[in-house]
């Protein structure tokens, strides 16, 4: 089970969804790796402040954070993986040699995306990535997941439709605009550690589960993802 969350537009959240997701995934009992594909590294610092500001706790889920934003990430996952179940990637935010790498090596590609037609627009080259990289390896999946939706407004509402004309379909889940994550963010916590009733936790165990239901339980892609 490999996944990444990519786009070139910086500030839609992708490392904060991968973070969220990859303690989700390793609090369900599966083994889970994140790795870190963006030069500024914001996964790592993550774990750096987790590291600084908390002792483990017994029985207090931990996952390793790796720093790798390589071109090679594709060649180097194999051996990296080899003794996890859910390897979890955060990419950079721009399209480029670390970004396809990381396409390369995953299972199905998520692209956060905030209801903005601005953000709509900028995926434009992370989708064209994404079908040159098919190319190689046909079977890789994409989704949008809509990120950073503020509720009661316009454009929130309307963010499925705005999407409506792209070849990639939208993940149900979408995950509101809360303070939880970045309050949690600047511990070293994930929301469901540290806010587990807040709507925060809900929404990102309900991507989590969306996405894992993408899997059999060998960690197998079953679902065509893309339309």
């Amino acid at each position: 089970m490999k996944i990444a969350f990519l786009n070139q537009k910086g500030g839609v959240g992708k490392t904060t969804l991968a973070v969220n997701v990859a303690d989700a995934v390793a609090r369900s009992g599966r083994r889970t790796l994140l790795i870190d594909a963006d030069p500024q590294a914001s996964a790592m610092e993550w774990a750096a402040a987790r590291d600084a500001n908390h002792e483990q706790a017994s029985g207090e889920i931990r996952f390793p954070v790796v720093s790798l934003p390589a071109n090679f990430i594709h060649k180097e996952l194999p051996s990296l993986a080899k003794d996890y179940d859910c390897v979890v990637i955060d990419g950079p935010p721009r399209v480029n040699a670390v970004s396809a790498a990381a396409i390369m090596a995953s299972d199905i590609v998520f692209i956060p995306v905030q209801p903005s037609p601005y953000d709509v627009w900028a995926t434009d080259e992370i989708i064209g990535l994404i079908e040159q990289s098919r190319a190689i390896r046909p079977e890789i999946e994409a989704m949008f997941v809509v990120n950073r939706k503020i509720n009661r407004t316009a454009m929130g509402d309307a963010i499925g439709q705005a999407l409506v004309d792209y070849p990639l379909q939208v993940m149900e889940t979408q995950i509101c605009q809360r303070v939880a994550f970045a309050e949690t963010a600047a511990k070293g916590q994930s929301v469901l550690e540290a806010v587990p009733n807040e709507p925060a936790s809900d929404e990102i165990s309900q991507l989590t589960q969306e996405i894992m239901e993408l899997f059999d339980e060998q960690g197998n892609l079953v679902s065509r993802a893309a339309a």
